[in-house]
């Protein structure tokens, strides 16, 4: 984590507002992407922003599963946080009629740093995949070039914050997953949804290989409706070769990093997976 100044504490970790018209973004115009000021996290495009004359940065999407929204206190507005380190951001607003989308993230400035196109770095796109423990899943997806990071972690349950004990007691719902930023001009995300079927059994129901429960089924949790698209293709081109394909097709949800011990599990324990291998499908 970012060591914060006192006046980036106020609003980050305090819940503090800065005053309207000031933020070095309110009216910043540059390509690129906003990231978490606290941890780095990707949450914005640029694409995304717009002038909604409030006095803060205002974007009518966000990049899927980087944002936590909890109700304030007085239950008049929603908060929104990074969904990875809980850094308060601002607050989301719907119904104004603003832009198509009819959403505002209203988001002060000064929880927020900038990653420019300029500055030789692309936007990132977001995939994430279940297939099993996701130590086996990270291992052999970060053998694919054009991977800018990989987490493991847990997704699609009811608890927030949830820990690697609570979620293996089988009660929270949630499923051990992987999210990957990657560079979209050096990897497609149809070449990532390839690997995934190639590394894991997808025909395996209620599991992956000896490890059986919830927490381990198949499943592609699309982001966009293009990513939905690319994964029914690939799951159809299965099933004309003969496979029975159980993997699942879920909306993203909020992704919640597991702790540091379960990353880059095999290489920090210089083990192989005991239950994932590569196998030629396509």
């Amino acid at each position: 984590m970012k060591t914060l100044t006192e006046e980036e504490q106020k609003v980050i970790l305090d819940k503090g507002t800065e005053m309207p018209f000031s933020g070095q973004y309110y009216q910043y115009k540059e390509d690129g992407t906003y990231v978490c000021k606290r941890c780095g996290e990707a949450l914005y495009r640029s694409s995304d922003k717009f002038d909604s004359g409030c006095g803060w940065p205002s974007f009518d999407d966000e990049i899927k599963g980087a944002i936590h929204r909890t109700m304030d206190a007085d239950g008049r507005r929603t908060e929104i946080t990074c969904a990875h380190c809980g850094a308060h951001l601002g607050h989301v607003f719907i119904g104004e009629n603003l832009t198509p989308k009819n959403v505002r993230h209203c988001v002060n400035s000064i929880s927020l740093d900038f990653i420019g196109n300029a500055e030789g770095k692309a936007i990132l796109d977001t995939a994430i995949f279940a297939g099993g423990c996701f130590w086996g899943v990270e291992y052999w997806m970060k053998k694919l070039p054009g991977i800018d990071s990989i987490d493991v972690g847990y997704i699609g349950g009811t608890l927030e914050k949830p820990t690697y004990e609570e979620v293996c007691r089988k009660n929270t719902g949630h499923i051990e997953a992987v999210r990957i930023l990657f560079h979209p001009e050096k990897i497609s995300y149809q070449d990532l949804v390839q690997r995934f079927f190639e590394i894991h059994d997808p025909e395996q129901m209620g599991g992956q290989g000896p490890d059986i429960g919830h927490q381990y089924i198949s499943a592609i949790f699309y982001t966009t409706a293009k990513q939905k698209e690319t994964a029914v293709k690939m799951i159809n081109r299965l099933s004309n070769k003969g496979y029975k394909i159980a993997t699942k097709l879920i909306p993203a949800s909020t992704f919640w990093k597991a702790e540091e011990e379960h990353q880059n599990y095999y290489e920090n324990k210089h083990m192989l997976p005991y239950c994932h291998g590569y196998t030629k499908r396509f």
